[in-house]
């Protein structure tokens, strides 16, 4: 980010229009988060995350809220996808999907994902918040629930936790 964006992203907080959130720290040494920033312009609107991933292999990865902020164990104790409505795992665009369910990043040759997900169903107030919740980047694809496999009803078929980090408020 440069200079004029760190400018421009200071007076917006200044004016209030909006919350970022990052996640405190990274775990796991197989990628690294060089920047997530999550932001929610009203409390009723959509979620944007943007990010940056390193040191992962080229492809797709799936990219999930998980229902606890909690990294004592690494990426495992972060718990299953946020899913406070109860549903089968999907696609982001699917009406019946976790709301932790945000879909794929694409990582290109380089090992780096540069991404941005807009979403409804990660707000950050209320009681659905995803605020001190984690995300997690996985070591496969997410099949987005239509892959056929035992586990694409609940977890995409996604494969190992590659890294994770819990969201919280910038200081």
């Amino acid at each position: 980010m440069n200079g004029r964006q760190e400018i421009e992203r200071e007076r917006e907080r200044e004016r209030g229009r909006f919350l970022i959130y990052w996640p405190v720290e990274a775990i796991s040494g197989i990628a690294s988060f060089s920047l997530l920033l999550i932001i929610q312009s009203s409390s009723s609107g959509p979620t944007t995350v943007t990010g940056t991933l390193h040191g992962l292999k080229p492809g797709l990865h799936g990219f999930h809220v998980h229902a606890l902020g909690d990294t004592t164990n690494g990426c495992l104790s972060t718990g299953p996808h946020f899913n406070p409505a109860g549903k089968e795992h999907g696609a982001p665009e699917d009406e019946v999907r976790h709301a932790g369910d945000l879909g794929n990043v694409t990582v290109g040759r380089d090992g780096t994902a540069d991404f941005t997900i807009v979403d409804c169903q990660i707000p950050l107030t209320g009681p659905n918040s995803i605020v001190g919740r984690a995300v997690v980047v996985h070591a496969d694809p997410d099949d987005l629930g239509k892959g056929g496999h035992e586990l694409s009803k609940s977890t995409g078929n996604a494969g190992g936790r590659l890294a994770c980090g819990v969201i919280g408020l910038q200081a």
